[in-house]
């Protein structure tokens, strides 16, 4: 009988051993985005710029609102660390924290885009063109496999770039094609195989989806 009650005391103290270790090993849970203070935050440091609902009115600043909030902090991140280089946005991203990050990237999440508009018809031909099927002979490929057919892209994987503004849309895919921005090595390798005029429709093509 002291043998056996040995025994359930051992396997008792094991067992809580492991339920222990197992708790431990448990990953702590990001907490939840606050999207009172995001939208506090957004407007005291970034709605000068990109509007007071996430909808830029200037052409070269881009449209923020119901961009996928994982690609948002994914950018705020690399302008903090001078992974993406813009040393306004670095400014402004190097007095926030991880938590102004998420609660501000949520809060325009939350917020409707406003639809763009394609301005050059005889480009939006060639653009849709590029957009829904590459360019076979240069291994380009159709941008709608990842953005999606109507620019919503892929959330926490692909940005949102339907109605984008077409000046921004065209100054980034420069930027990434002349190695001006490193943090997207898939589209910088993309945006490499592209001439300024391909540029120009995509963008404007863009621009127009909804």
């Amino acid at each position: 009988m002291k043998s056996f009650a040995k025994l359930f005391l051992v396997a008792a103290m094991l067992a809580s051993a492991f339920c222990a270790s197992a708790n431990t090993a448990e990953p702590a849970k990001a907490a939840q985005p606050d999207l009172a203070k995001g939208e506090a935050s957004y407007g005291a440091v970034c709605a000068a710029c990109h509007g007071a609902d996430g909808n830029s009115g200037t052409p070269t600043f881009p449209k923020l609102a119901q961009q996928h909030p994982q690609y948002l902090v994914k950018q705020l991140q690399e302008f903090k660390s001078g992974k993406r280089a813009n040393a306004i946005m670095m400014g402004f991203a190097s007095a926030l924290s991880e938590d102004d990050m998420r609660n501000i990237s949520f809060w325009l999440a939350s917020k409707a885009a406003k639809p763009g508009f394609a301005k050059d018809k005889e480009a939006v031909a060639l653009g849709e063109r590029i957009y829904r099927g590459g360019i076979a002979d240069r291994q380009v490929p159709a941008c709608a496999g990842c953005h999606s057919p109507n620019g919503a892209g892929i959330p926490a994987q692909y940005p949102r770039i339907g109605g984008q503004h077409a000046e921004y849309a065209a100054s980034q895919l420069t930027a990434l094609r002349d190695g001006v921005r490193k943090n997207s090595l898939q589209m910088n390798q993309i945006a490499a195989k592209l001439n300024d005029r391909e540029i120009k429709a995509l963008a404007d093509y863009v621009a127009g989806l909804r």
